[in-house]
């Protein structure tokens, strides 16, 4: 079965900062692009940052450039996004997205609530 668990996600003040993470399982995991979308509340969610199979590439959305990054661990199945600087505007659940060819996965989410 596949599984995309997402964890990591909570309430947290402007300016902090905050790890999440994607565990993967039933599939092969290395053979896949990932990606982090987000959803905030009466938004269409959005593509926030993606890594190629090897980790060799990486794309960020413009909002989250120089305070995001995502990586990956392939020997982990697990993908993280690290938020730095967070702002208001980040308050989102948070998806993992796994993607190669005709397959399409995603996890259930994380919510990530940035307030004083």
């Amino acid at each position: 079965e596949v599984q995309l668990v997402e964890s990591g996600g909570g309430l947290v003040q402007p300016g902090s900062s905050l790890r999440i993470s994607c565990a993967a399982s039933g599939f092969t995991f290395s053979l896949f692009h990932m990606s982090w979308y987000r959803q905030a509340p009466w938004k269409e969610r959005e593509l926030v940052a993606s890594i190629t199979s090897d980790g060799s590439s990486r794309n960020y959305t413009d909002s989250v450039k120089g305070r995001f990054t995502i990586s990956r661990d392939n020997a982990k199945n697990t993908v993280y996004l690290q938020m730095n600087s967070l702002k208001p505007e980040d308050t989102a659940l948070y998806y993992c997205n796994a993607r190669r060819f005709g397959a399409n996965y995603w996890g259930r989410g994380t919510q990530v609530t940035v307030s004083s």
